[in-house]
């Protein structure tokens, strides 16, 4: 208070330098740039949050799931209990080849028996549930590569626009003393400033869950070649 009295007393206005202060001073432009920046900002929070839960839960899923599978229960047993409450990528693999299995065999049919090709029909039909089941955990992550990689080139251009326009005002007013320059430079600079708070977290997030996609995808394929191989035993011992 005692410094606002002084300043006044001075001539010399009082500049907020808050962030609502800057963002409410910045031009139409940058004002727009800002604001996408934040709501790229909110919108990649979003989603890394959705992405960590997902990911932890169907990793403990994964767990479960293959927990049982390997205690040595029947495939028809398993497939009864897993059938109605599939939820995870690797139950849904299980599921979608059982049925197969069990649609050739005529035990849910009511065929007349195994059918030629029934190992790559199976083997398909695993690739194709993987397959979408890999392209639902990915989604979503090529936003936060873009966020991550165009978020700053956007402030940067926030802050290109903002000191043009500093540099106007300057021209203008013939006046280069530092309370003249200092904010609209300090306008600028927050654009850039948004523009890298919307991207670290994107990097690091697109980063991580890429590689957990990867070792999960790889986890997949892993007990699908095993499970195939599971049932080509069936199939050879059931049949040939």
């Amino acid at each position: 208070m005692e410094q606002e009295i002084i300043s006044q007393a001075a001539g010399v206005s009082v500049v907020d330098f808050s962030m609502w202060g800057l963002f409410m001073r910045a031009d139409l432009v940058v004002k727009f740039v800002m604001i996408a920046l934040l709501l790229a900002s909110f919108w990649s929070w979003a989603i890394i949050f959705d992405k960590f839960m997902r990911f932890r839960r169907v990793i403990a899923l994964a767990d479960r799931f293959e927990e049982v599978f390997w205690s040595g229960n029947s495939l028809e047993e398993l497939y009864e209990r897993v059938a109605p409450r599939a939820n995870h990528p690797m139950a849904l693999l299980f599921v979608a080849a059982m049925r197969e299995w069990m649609r050739a065999n005529g035990r849910s049919t009511g065929g007349t028996g195994l059918s030629g090709g029934l190992r790559e029909r199976i083997d398909k039909i695993m690739s194709v549930t993987l397959s979408r089941e890999m392209s639902g955990l990915e989604r979503y992550l090529d936003f936060l590569a873009t966020v991550g990689s165009t978020a700053p080139f956007v402030g940067l251009f926030g802050t290109v626009w903002g000191i043009m326009n500093s540099f106007q005002a300057i021209a203008q007013s013939h006046n280069t003393s530092l309370a003249v320059v200092a904010p609209g430079i300090a306008e600028a600079l927050f654009a850039t400033a948004l523009g890298l708070f919307a991207a670290i977290p994107a990097v690091i997030a697109y980063n991580r869950f890429n590689s957990q996609v990867g070792r999960y995808g790889d986890r997949l394929e892993g007990f699908m070649e095993e499970f195939s191989a599971v049932l080509s035993r069936r199939i050879e011992e059931e049949f040939d």
